[in-house]
């Protein structure tokens, strides 16, 4: 598969999700999105493994939109943020689930950053194992400790 067909079969909205969680912002992850899609257009050839490379070029350009906000001083909103959409039924459904996420969110909040991109990748992207390793160039074993470690901490709080 080309990397463009990655980008196409991927999809844009998952990308925009990925992007926002680290930009914070729909017109930021927008932007991001388009410029992520040219940088495939000029890389032309296929990756041995294109959805890691995908993540991987996502997650590079995010962190130095990143970067360059920092150097203007602008206060970058939290990547740690997760865009989670609940359609709720009722009244009393809608306060459990606002009540859930916002204990979820608190236990997100105390983990790592290394733990929460993990987390990320793994459970919001659905990226293996193997996937997660590519894009974050970091050995399998380290992957696997840090999802097990944070996985642990996410339990211990909830």
């Amino acid at each position: 598969m080309s990397t463009h067909a990655a980008l196409e079969r991927f999809g844009r909205e998952a990308m925009l999700r990925f992007c926002r969680c680290y930009l914070g912002s729909n017109d930021d992850a927008e932007d991001a999105v388009q410029e992520i899609a040219c940088k495939v257009l000029e890389a032309g050839g296929a990756a041995s493994h294109p959805r890691a490379w995908l993540y991987a070029l996502a997650r590079n350009h995010c962190l130095n939109a990143l970067r360059t906000r920092a150097r203007r001083r602008v206060d970058p909103t939290s990547p740690s943020r997760l865009d989670l959409a609940a359609d709720a039924t009722g009244h009393l459904t809608r306060l459990v689930r606002e009540e859930n996420r916002a204990h979820l969110g608190e236990a997100v909040a105390k983990l790592t950053e290394s733990q929460r991109e993990i987390l990320l990748l793994r459970y919001v992207e659905d990226l293996s194992r193997d996937e997660i390793a590519e894009a974050l160039a970091l050995p399998v074993s380290i992957v696997k400790s840090r999802l097990f470690e944070a996985l642990e901490s996410l339990r211990a709080h909830i």
